[in-house]
């Protein structure tokens, strides 16, 4: 008989006579539907109570224990959101300067170049005096003459003798009011407008000596080429600017950049050794510059617009031929070019400013023990 657990039973006398005490395993030696312990034999030993079925378990939900938004970096402290996008907004409207300087010094040189190619000067000395040879035949003055050698070339529009009084207003600046009260045999003068594109015909200058003997013809070739090299220097001096700004604007970013990793040290060693990729934190980086870029970059292109407009307006008649521009159209003034421009400044600058800022912190990031 094996003997049972007394640890078993309760120390209450009356638990133990209200719970019956368990039965004894059966002895390997005694035959089966013999139990000892006075309890009838029932041929099999006792059955164990079935375990219940438990409800199957849910797996853990993926909860995101980070709320939305959550600065884990500190960005927001390390990157101030008003110096930086003060100075690209400063640096935006210097660029749209330089830019919309080049543009109009390229608009307005084109113009004057085209005009002074197409005109010509013609001073004949006393242009009364009988013409020694006449193509048309019969006695001419040889301003006439000059005149008729004139109108018979192809690629010339108009040839037009400059009145006294438009010479008298040409030589105030020299001779003063007085002027016109000398006496002094003035020369004829003729203004020649050439086809667009034209040249001056070769055999021109020829034709104008036999027909009126001394007459001098001037163009303005060496007054175009003066332009043209003008307004190459002014738009060498725009892009120079322009570079010069540009250089400003990723020193400014990668400054302020490296100001934000030197405040926020600690915690970015503290992350990049608990398995932060280098990715991870220059894009977080990167994505801030590039927020804070582009605030300052729409901010600059909206400043500069109303001051380009108020150059445009008043450079219009240059560019028009001196015709007045309506006070109604002052939007017309401004070229398509940086109409443009404008818009695509502040998407530079955020460009700009994220590429400055991941590549600033990557080589920061390699430099950590």
């Amino acid at each position: 008989m094996a003997e049972f657990d007394e640890d078993y039973y309760d120390e209450d006398p009356a638990h133990r006579q209200s719970v019956p005490p368990p039965l004894p395993p059966a002895s390997p030696r005694e035959p089966m539907g013999r139990v000892s312990g006075g309890h009838a034999a029932s041929g099999r030993a006792p059955a164990r109570p079935e375990p219940r079925p438990q409800a199957p378990r849910r797996p853990p939900s993926k909860r995101n224990l980070r709320p939305v938004g959550f600065d884990d970096l500190g960005l927001r402290r390390a990157l101030s959101d008003r110096l930086l996008p003060l100075l690209v907004a400063a640096m935006t409207f210097l660029a749209a300067l330089a830019f919309a300087g080049a543009v109009a010094t390229s608009t307005l040189a084109q113009h004057w170049q085209t005009g002074a190619e197409a005109e010509l000067t013609i001073q004949i000395p006393t242009p009364n005096d009988p013409a020694s040879a006449s193509p048309a035949g019969g006695h001419l003055s040889r301003l006439d003459a000059v005149l008729a050698v004139l109108h018979a070339e192809p690629g010339i529009v108009s040839a037009r003798a400059m009145t006294t009084d438009e010479l008298t207003t040409l030589l105030k600046p020299w001779l003063g009011p007085t002027g016109s009260a000398l006496a002094l045999p003035l020369p004829a003068v003729i203004s020649v407008e050439l086809a667009a594109g034209g040249a001056v015909p070769a055999d021109l200058a020829s034709k104008l000596q036999a027909a009126a003997p001394e007459t001098a013809m001037e163009s303005a070739d060496v007054w175009a080429e003066r332009l043209s090299a003008l307004a190459r220097s002014l738009q060498a001096c725009a892009a120079v600017a322009l570079l010069l700004v540009v250089a400003v604007a990723i020193a400014v970013v990668a400054v302020a950049t490296r100001a934000g990793l030197s405040a926020r040290r600690d915690a970015i060693e503290i992350i990049h050794g608990l398995g932060a990729t280098d990715s991870y934190i220059a894009g977080r980086f990167a994505r801030r510059a590039m927020r804070l870029t582009a605030t300052g970059g729409a901010v600059g292109a909206v400043a500069a617009l109303p001051v380009l407009l108020w150059l445009a307006y008043l450079a219009a008649p240059f560019a028009q031929g001196g015709a007045p521009m309506a006070a109604a159209t002052p939007l017309l003034a401004l070229p398509l070019s940086l109409w443009i421009a404008l818009p695509v400044l502040p998407f530079t600058a955020a460009l700009i400013g994220y590429l400055t800022a991941e590549g600033t912190v990557r080589r920061w990031l390699r430099r950590l023990p």
